[in-house]
């Protein structure tokens, strides 16, 4: 039998261009490759797509050749220029493993839908609304679920410092990770944190703080056949909880872990995988995400963020969760090709 053909396509330039790595380096470590002929496209930071080898740490500098996604459907594939020539490479499916700007904002998925070939996880329209959390504030909160109070800031607008109650959390609206996020304590600092968001995306989002467990919860499918992970809890020691800022991420972080099942009872922990579903499904999910929230004290779980496509690295919660529930990520990457190509769990 023919192995099906994948499209892993992992870098990308945004600034979280070297998680994705990461994250790639980990899917083909756990790829059946017995069942799956796999196609490594990387994009470097400046956005040129190569057609290499693997994810290795250094693997611009192999055997990489130019490449491109025909947008053309009779193509259904890469274009592969080699010797002043293209070739063709049909692919059945596409993996991409890219987090952040044009990976995970629906530009990748509207590239994908134009070239007609099936892809793992959220289309362009649940990809684009998740990424820009004041919008998926909005549309959550239709659905009855709670957020923080939040306020945006867009181009040059400024927001008067003494109309917010302190703390509060500044970001960037359509980020990834915690690039830009500043915590901001006192009026007199709210601008600078401001232009910090702004270098990664002109529209900001100002938080409320909510005092609470953070918890995140990993689902996986199509609606109405959804798997939850199991909820993990960041076990912070001080300062607030910034993902993929560490310097030795594989060796953890100096002031959080994750616990993973989350302390928590089992009617919490049941009440926030329900939650993850009910956001999931409104937010128009499907394939996986990530749901990030709060737990607080009084048992009101709060949402925080949706990553469309969380970091499947050695270190990363998505995975970890996954396998605490008793999936390897090797039976994950199997599952979610799976629901690319049939829209069906097995």
């Amino acid at each position: 039998m023919a192995r099906v053909k994948v499209g892993i396509v992992f870098g990308g330039s945004s600034e979280e261009h070297a998680v994705s790595v990461k994250s790639a380096q980990e899917v083909a470590r756990n790829l059946d490759t017995e069942k799956y002929q796999p196609f490594f496209v990387g994009i470097t930071k400046d956005g040129a797509w190569r057609l290499c080898d693997g994810p290795g740490p250094d693997w611009e500098n192999g055997d990489c050749r130019p490449v491109v996604l025909s947008p053309d459907r009779s193509v259904h594939g890469l274009l592969v220029l080699e010797q002043g020539r293209y070739r063709t490479v049909r692919l059945d499916v596409v993996l991409p493993v890219l987090h952040g700007t044009l990976g995970e904002d629906g530009a990748t998925q509207g590239l994908l839908e134009l070239s007609g070939i099936p892809y793992v996880g959220c289309d362009v329209q649940s990809s684009a609304l998740c990424m820009d959390k004041s919008l998926a504030y909005v549309v959550a909160r239709s659905a009855g679920i709670a957020t923080p109070d939040f306020w945006t800031v867009t181009g040059d607008e400024t927001i008067d410092p003494g109309r917010l109650t302190y703390p509060v959390f500044v970001k960037p609206a359509r980020s990834g990770s915690s690039f830009g996020v500043s915590k901001v304590s006192r009026q007199e600092d709210l601008a600078t944190a401001v232009e910090s968001a702004r270098r990664y995306d002109t529209k900001v989002l100002i938080e409320a703080a909510v005092v609470g467990s953070e918890i995140g919860c990993a689902i996986l499918g199509n609606d109405p056949d959804l798997i939850a992970g199991e909820v993990d809890r960041i076990a912070l020691s001080h300062g607030f909880f910034r993902i993929h800022q560490e310097e030795e991420p594989e060796s953890g972080s100096e002031n959080s872990t994750p616990v993973v099942p989350a302390d928590i009872p089992a009617e919490m922990r049941s009440l926030v995988q329900e939650t993850a579903k009910t956001v999931y499904r409104a937010l128009g999910c499907r394939g996986l995400s990530r749901v990030d929230m709060f737990l607080k004290e009084d048992g009101e779980v709060v949402l925080n963020e949706v990553n469309t496509l969380p970091g499947m690295t050695s270190y990363s919660r998505y995975p970890r969760m996954m396998a605490a529930a008793g999936l390897p990520l090797s039976e994950v990457i199997d599952r979610m090709l799976s629901l690319a190509l049939t829209g069906k769990l097995r």
